[in-house]
C-alpha cells in the first residue's frame, strides 16, 4: 500500500483531476437534488465519456458524481420534503420539520457535514479493511439478507411508536404494493389485472416521488401559506452545527457510519436500508426518542452519515470480489471492465496505482464536498423565498419528467399521481408514509430471499436449519426481537420515570 501512496497523491494533485472532482461533485449534487434523477443515472450517463479519458481520471470523476448525488438528495429532502434519492427518505423525517421551523440552514449544514463524515469513514474502511470485510460479506446468503430485511421492517415499530397499529397497516400496504408484477420465484404475473405494463411492478423511485413529493404539493396547496417556510439566513449556523456534531452527536456519527458501511457491502442492500436502520438505532438509544420526527439534528445526522458511508461499503466487494454492493457500484464496475481492468484482490497489486488513487480520491472528494455543498446549499435555500404556487408547479413538473425518464413509461407518471393521492388522504387519517415507503423498498428483497431460503430448505431437508443455523441469522433475529420490544420497553421506562417524579414531588 505504501508503495502506491506517493503515486496516488501525485495523481490527486493533478489540476485536471481536481477539476474533475469539483465538476463531478457539483453535477452529482444537482442530479441528486432533482426528484427522479438518481446517482445510478448520473454515473451511467458519464461512463461513455470516460472512454476518452485516462482510466484514473475517469474513475475519479465517476466516484465524485456518486458521492455528490447521494448527498444531493438531502437538499430537496430538507427543503421540500422530497427525497432526491431513495437513500434520503429518512432524512425527510427531521430535515423538513427543521425547515418548517425556520432552521433550514441548520438542516442543510447538518446533512452536509454528516454526509462528508460518513463518506470519509466508509472510505477508511475501504482502504484498510477491504479484505476482512469482503470475506464477511461472502457469508451473507439468502437467509442472512432475509433476516436483515426483516430487521429493517421491524423499525416500523419504532417509527410509528405513537400509533403502532396505523404504522403496521401502512407498512403492510407497502408490502402489498411490492407484490405487484412478476413473482420472482415462480414467474407468474400477480395483481396486474391484465394490464401488461404492470408486469414490471411498481418502480421504487416513482412511488417515493409520489409519497413524498406529489403528496407534499397537495398538502402545501391546501394550506394558506404563501411560502413553503419562513426563511432568513442564519448567521453562524455552520459553526453551531459543527459544534453540535462534535459534542453531542459523536456516537451517532460513528455508529451510523459503521452501519452504512456494513449494509453497503451487502449485495442488494443500499442506502435506503442503511439510513432507515441507522435512524432507528439512533432513535432507540436516545434518552428522549419522542423528539425524533419533530426536527432534531440527531435524526438528520443518523440518516445522512449512514447513506454516504454506504458508498465506501458498496465499493469493497466491487473492488475485491467483482461483486457490486449497489447499482451505482455495478455501473462503475462496467466502466472498469470497459477499460480492461479486472476487479479482484489483484487490483491492489497489478493495478495498485489506479486502485489507491481512486480510494484516496473518495476521501478528497468528501472533504471538497464541504465547501462545494455549502455554496450550493446557500443557492438551493433560496427556493423557500419563492412563492408557493411557483414552487408547486416546479415540483410537479420535475416529478413528472423525472419519473418518466426512468424507463420512458407513462405508467411511472401515473404511479406518482396515484401514490401522491394515497399519501395525501392517508396522512389525513394518520397513515405513516415512511412505513409505507419502507414496505415498498424492502418487500421485493424479502420475497426474493424468502424464495431462495425455501428452495434451499428443499435440498437441505430442513427449514429450521436454513433459517436458524447461521450465527449471523441468530444475531439479526435477536436484533429484530429487540426492535419490536423497544416501544414497550420505552413506554415502561417513561411510566417509571413519571411515577418516580410524582413520588418525589409528593415527598
Amino acid at each position: 500500500m505504501l508503495d502506491f501512496f506517493p503515486l496516488a497523491v501525485a495523481h490527486l494533485m493533478d489540476p485536471l483531476n481536481i477539476v474533475l472532482m469539483l465538476g463531478g461533485l457539483t453535477g452529482g449534487i444537482i442530479i441528486g437534488a432533482l426528484p427522479g434523477l438518481t446517482a445510478t443515472m448520473g454515473v451511467a450517463l458519464m461512463v461513455p465519456v470516460t472512454f476518452a479519458m485516462d482510466p484514473i481520471s475517469g474513475l475519479i470523476m465517476l466516484g465524485a458524481i456518486y458521492a455528490g448525488s447521494i448527498y444531493g438528495g438531502s437538499n430537496s429532502a430538507c427543503l421540500i420534503r422530497t427525497p432526491g434519492t431513495p437513500s434520503s427518505v429518512a432524512t425527510t423525517f427531521d430535515g423538513f420539520p427543521m425547515c418548517r421551523e425556520g432552521r433550514a440552514d441548520e438542516a442543510l449544514q447538518t446533512s452536509l457535514l454528516a454526509s462528508a463524515f460518513g463518506g470519509v469513514v466508509g472510505t477508511i474502511f475501504l482502504l484498510f479493511m477491504s479484505g476482512p470485510l469482503a470475506r464477511f460479506a461472502l457469508k451473507f446468503g439468502g437467509p442472512e439478507i432475509f433476516w436483515l430485511c426483516i430487521f429493517g421492517l421491524s423499525t416500523i415499530a419504532i417509527m410509528s411508536r405513537d400509533n403502532m397499529l396505523k404504522g403496521l397497516l401502512s407498512g403492510g400496504l407497502g408490502l402489498l404494493v411490492s407484490t405487484i408484477g412478476i413473482d420472482p420465484n415462480s414467474g407468474v404475473p400477480r395483481f396486474t389485472f391484465g394490464y401488461y405494463p404492470l408486469a414490471q411492478g411498481v418502480e421504487i423511485i416513482p412511488a417515493m416521488i409520489g409519497l413524498f413529493s406529489f403528496s407534499q404539493v397537495l398538502v402545501l396547496l391546501g394550506s394558506n401559506r404563501q411560502f413553503i417556510a419562513e426563511y432568513t439566513p442564519s448567521r453562524g449556523a455552520f459553526a453551531r452545527v459543527l459544534r453540535k456534531l462534535m459534542t453531542d452527536c459523536k456516537v451517532i456519527l460513528l455508529r451510523s457510519s459503521c452501519i452504512g458501511t456494513i449494509v453497503g457491502m451487502l449485495p442488494g442492500a443500499g442506502g435506503e436500508i442503511a439510513s432507515i436502520i441507522a435512524y432507528n438505532e439512533s432513535k432507540r438509544w436516545d434518552k428522549d426518542p419522542s423528539r425524533y420526527g419533530t426536527g432534531v439534528i440527531e435524526g438528520v445526522t443518523a440518516s445522512e452519515s449512514a447513506n454516504n458511508a454506504v458508498i465506501g461499503g458498496s465499493l469493497i466487494p466491487m473492488l475485491t470480489l467483482g461483486i457490486p454492493g449497489s447499482a451505482v457500484a455495478a455501473v462503475i464496475l462496467g466502466g472498469l471492465l470497459a477499460h480492461g481492468i479486472q476487479p479482484g484482490f489483484k487490483i491492489f497489486t497489478a493495478t495498485g496505482e489506479l486502485a489507491y488513487t481512486f480510494i484516496l480520491s473518495q476521501i478528497v472528494v468528501n472533504i471538497l464536498m464541504i465547501p462545494v455543498g455549502y455554496l450550493l446549499a446557500k443557492v438551493m435555500a433560496k427556493i423557500l423565498n419563492i412563492r408557493l404556487t411557483l414552487v408547486a408547479v416546479a415540483i410537479v413538473t420535475l416529478s413528472v419528467i423525472g419519473s418518466y425518464a426512468i424507463s420512458n413509461s407513462m405508467l411511472d407518471v401515473w404511479v406518482v399521481v396515484l401514490f401522491g393521492i394515497i399519501a395525501f388522504f392517508g396522512g389525513l387519517v394518520g397513515l405513516d408514509t415512511g412505513a409505507m415507503a419502507l414496505g415498498i423498498i424492502l418487500g421485493p428483497m424479502v420475497e426474493e430471499n424468502l424464495g431462495k431460503c425455501v428452495n434451499l430448505a428443499k435440498s437441505e431437508g430442513s427449514i429450521f436449519q436454513v433459517f436458524f443455523s447461521s450465527p449471523i441469522s441468530l444475531l439479526l433475529i435477536l436484533l429484530t426481537l429487540l426492535s419490536i420490544a423497544t416501544p414497550f420497553l420505552l413506554e415502561m421506562r417513561s411510566k417509571r420515570h413519571a411515577a418516580t417524579n410524582c413520588t418525589e414531588s409528593l415527598s
